[in-house]
Formats: C-alpha cells, sequence, structure tokens
C-alpha cells in the first residue's frame, strides 16, 4: 500500500509539474510572440527545449522546496499528495481563467496548508518560508519593475536616432535570445520545485534520509519531461494575457522584459530562492511598458494579476488542508487521487466546451505588423 501511494504522489506531482509548464509557458514566450519575434508553436518548442535543459543545472531550488518549507521528518505521504492536489486544482482555476498566477506559491501553499492540518502550525518552518520564499518572491516582480524600465531607458538611449523599421528588426532577433534564456531559467527555478515535492515524497516514504538530502538522477528526468512537455502544450490564454493585455509590447520592451526576468531568475536559481516566474516576468512587463507611457500599462488586468497572486497561497493552502482531511478517511487516498483527475478533466472539458461555443480558435497573441 506504502509503494502505491508512493507512486500516486509522484504521478501527481508530475501532472502538476506538466500544469507548471503549460500553465507558465507564458512566462518565457508571451513577449516574443506577441511582438512577431517568434511564431507560436515554434516559441513553444523552443521554450520546451530550453526548460528541459535549464532543469539539471542548480538543485538550490529543489532542496529548499524539500526540507526548507515544513519539517521533512515529520511529513506524510498522505501530506504530501494533500498539498499537490491542491495545488493542482489552483493552478487548473487560474488556466481557465486566464489568470498568470504563480505555480510555486500554488505548490509551496498547497504542501503547507496539507501539512498544518497534518501535523498542526508548527510543521512550517516559518522563518525559511519567510526568508527564502515570502521575501524574495516580494522582491522579485519589483526588482522585474525597476529592472524593466532601466533597461528599457538604456534601449531607448541607444536606439534614439535610429529608424523604428531597423530597430523593430534587431530586437526581434535579440527577443530569440532573450526568450530562450528565460526559458532556460524557468527551468533551473520551476522544475526544480516539482524535483523538491518528489524527494520530499521520498523522504516520507523512508527511501532517502532527510539528513542526506539528494535528488536521484530519474527524479530530474522525469520533472524536467514532465515540464518541457507541459510547455509544449502551451498556454494560450495566459499568454495572451501576458503578451497583450497588460501592456502593448514593441520588440525593444520585449527584450528589455526577458533580459530583465532572466537576469533574475538565473540568480534567485542559483541562490535557492523558489520565486514566481510569473510574478517577476509580469513586473518585468510593467516596467518596460511604462517606459512608453503609464497609460500604455492597462493597471487594470494589473490589479487582477495582483489579486490572484494574493490569494494564490492561502487558497491552495485550503484546499491543501481539504484534501489531507480526506486522506484519513477509508481508501481516501484514493478519493484524493481520483478528484485530481476529475478536477483535472474537468477543467479540460469546460474550457474546450467554452471555445467551441464561441465558435472560433482561441487566438494566438499575435502584434499587428510595423
Amino acid at each position: 500500500m506504502e509503494t502505491t501511494l508512493l507512486v500516486a504522489v509522484i504521478a501527481a506531482a508530475l501532472f502538476f509539474d506538466f500544469t507548471n509548464g503549460f500553465h507558465d509557458a507564458a512566462n518565457a514566450i508571451a513577449t516574443s510572440v506577441s511582438t512577431r519575434a517568434l511564431s507560436p508553436r515554434v516559441a513553444v518548442l523552443y521554450a520546451a527545449v530550453l526548460n528541459f535543459a535549464g532543469a539539471f543545472v542548480f538543485l538550490e531550488v529543489a532542496a529548499t522546496v524539500a526540507t526548507g518549507i515544513v519539517d521533512a521528518n515529520v511529513v506524510s505521504l498522505e501530506v504530501v499528495l494533500g498539498g499537490v492536489v491542491g495545488a493542482i486544482t489552483w493552478n487548473l482555476i487560474t488556466w481557465y481563467l486566464g489568470l498568470p498566477t504563480s505555480s510555486s506559491h500554488a505548490l509551496i501553499g498547497g504542501v503547507a496548508g496539507s501539512a498544518i492540518a497534518a501535523n498542526g502550525f508548527d510543521v512550517v518552518k516559518w522563518g525559511g518560508l519567510l526568508d527564502r520564499v515570502l521575501v524574495p518572491s516580494l522582491l522579485a516582480p519589483l526588482l522585474g519593475v525597476i529592472g524593466g524600465f532601466a533597461v528599457m531607458l538604456s534601449v531607448l538611449w541607444v536606439i534614439r536616432r535610429q529608424a523604428p523599421g531597423t530597430v523593430n528588426r534587431i530586437f526581434r532577433r535579440l527577443q530569440i535570445v532573450t526568450a530562450g534564456f528565460v526559458a532556460f531559467t524557468h527551468g533551473t527555478n520551476d522544475a526544480q520545485k516539482t524535483m523538491g515535492i518528489m524527494t520530499l515524497a521520498l523522504i516520507a516514504g523512508g527511501h532517502i534520509d532527510a539528513d542526506d538530502f539528494h535528488v536521484p538522477p530519474w527524479v530530474i528526468v522525469s520533472a524536467a519531461t514532465a515540464m518541457a512537455l507541459g510547455t509544449y502544450a502551451g498556454g494560450w490564454r495566459i499568454i495572451r494575457t501576458l503578451g497583450q493585455r497588460i501592456a502593448k509590447l514593441e520588440p525593444p520592451q520585449g527584450f528589455a522584459a526577458e533580459a530583465t526576468c532572466a537576469t533574475i531568475l538565473f540568480a534567485t536559481g542559483k541562490l535557492g530562492f523558489p520565486v514566481s516566474t510569473t510574478h517577476t516576468i509580469s513586473g518585468s512587463v510593467l516596467g518596460a511598458g511604462a517606459t512608453r507611457r503609464l497609460t500604455a500599462v492597462r493597471w487594470g488586468v494589473a490589479g487582477n494579476i495582483l489579486v490572484a497572486w494574493v490569494m494564490t497561497v492561502p487558497c491552495a493552502a485550503l484546499v491543501g488542508a481539504a484534501m489531507e482531511s480526506i486522506t484519513r478517511l477509508p481508501g481516501g487516498s484514493v478519493i484524493v487521487f481520483l478528484l485530481a483527475i476529475a478536477i483535472a478533466s474537468t477543467a479540460f472539458v469546460a474550457r474546450s466546451w467554452q471555445t467551441r461555443k464561441a465558435g472560433v480558435p482561441e487566438p494566438m497573441p499575435v502584434a499587428p505588423p510595423g
């Protein structure tokens, strides 16, 4: 029974990783697609390959998620399962609504809520949660706004005497590089979170000693593959929100936003801070878009995204806690696993029905020529 439960937890974690990939595909490619630097399908394939490669670079974030958020010595497989299903549920809700919320915060919130429901508030390492997750995640989008604004001002000074057509052609090519950098650093950060959860499950199942933390090679490969496949599946509603609805971007702004975001993600991945790639790229888009004029940013859309961000940790935690409570029932772990399948199926069917009802395929986020 314990082995079956471990397999179920690993399967749920990999499905979360898949949803993370298509939910966060927008992080790497939205600005490049919206400025026509890359075609949509080429962009998602490009991002998928680099997401996969980036997952092999750092393991610091995986260590933080596995041992720095909750006490791994007292967490059970049921707790991990409840937390992952909580994260999956929130990811799918926000995907359906087209909101680019944080998969990272959903995962951390879900696991923390599930652990609290099972063992009380003392199971959470509040100092680690504050210092290594919450504070860096608040600073990352702020740095994105400041960095995107500063980089774009520098770009504007460099191109001030150049013809717009020439500038756009050059920066579309440069965006291919910066989009790849974002995709690569997304792999160094977000894929690590699922590796951390899978390793936490192995610790809970007695297969790894919490005091001798390491990530098995098969965990790295499977997590990287699931995220790459999810990225290739794409998340067009979220891509449109980031690429067009927050701010109307031209290639120079797209370049500035991507370069800023990727730099921040690389640094936080190296330091082991599981920040939100969604927060970071959204802040960078806001900063780069605001250099045109403040009214170029659709602050109402940005406000809706901010509300979704704030709600992510507590909502995922509540769902995680509810799922952990269900696992205590006879056959509860099976019920939770089946609930995850039912929730995922409902979300995909509802989204498919909504698209068919509209009578047209979901539009790709492509900017007009110019």
